[in-house]
């Protein structure tokens, strides 16, 4: 892209020298709107696409029974049987960046971010 950006501006340099300054303005004309059309696609491209996984996998998996994965911050995971929870969810403290985890085996819970809670026992109660 540098290279062929390279050759245009080297191109309009040629015209700019060799043409009257009527055939300059036109090219420079010419080429600032295809740019800009070009620049415009792009944007609303990157814009409306949706957001990359990274590493080209989920961002949060969970693989185990009853496992629980957040590629941000989790207020609360419960994965206990029965569990009664009366109270309000404990908040993490800072939200966390978007990122990778991967919970695996029974209930695990992992998180990019923080997790505010985690409750995983039988009979829990919060």
């Amino acid at each position: 892209m540098v290279v062929l950006l390279g050759l245009a501006a080297l191109g309009l340099g040629i015209v700019a020298a060799v043409a009257d300054l009527d055939t300059s303005a036109q090219s420079v004309t010419v080429a600032g709107s295809v740019g800009g059309l070009a620049a415009a696609a792009v944007s609303g491209y990157a814009f409306l696409r949706p957001p990359a996984a990274l590493g080209g996998a989920s961002a949060a998996t969970a693989a185990g029974t009853r496992s629980v994965a957040a590629s941000g911050s989790s207020g609360r995971a419960v994965t206990g049987d029965r569990s009664r929870l009366t109270a309000s969810p404990v908040m993490p403290r800072a939200a966390g960046a978007p990122g990778p985890a991967q919970a695996s085996g029974e209930r695990g819970i992992a998180a990019a971010g923080e997790v505010g809670e985690a409750i995983t026992g039988e009979d829990a109660h919060a």
